[in-house]
């Protein structure tokens, strides 16, 4: 008996408005126009693993790729830190409502 009253409750609950119950924030997703796109590394010249070596100018080249690399990944690194924050803050908020949920259904 005491389940069925409570199934029927429940069953009621859903089709009333939400504004006689509680109120539970919904989680909003960050927007995924805001993740940062990650640079792509540089091609590494197929001399670099051959016995010889490099000839100078290409290996020149090469480190003049890696150095220009490095400056966008200091770059991308703290802008894929705030959206990683974002996420996180998404993970969290989504908890929250699931939980305000349950207690609204108590």
């Amino acid at each position: 008996m005491r389940g069925r009253l409570l199934g029927a409750v429940l069953g009621l609950a859903a089709l009333l408005p939400s504004s006689g119950w509680a109120e539970c924030a919904k989680a909003v997703p960050p927007d995924p126009a805001t993740r940062p796109t990650k640079p792509p590394p540089p091609v590494k010249p197929a001399c670099l693993d051959a016995k010889g070596g490099c000839p100078g100018w290409e290996a020149y080249t090469f480190n003049d790729a890696v150095k220009a690399y490095n400056a966008q990944i200091a770059h991308y690194r703290p802008l894929a830190e705030a959206y990683v924050k974002a996420l996180n803050a998404y993970v969290k908020a989504s908890g929250d409502y699931a939980q305000c949920e349950v207690k609204a259904l108590q």
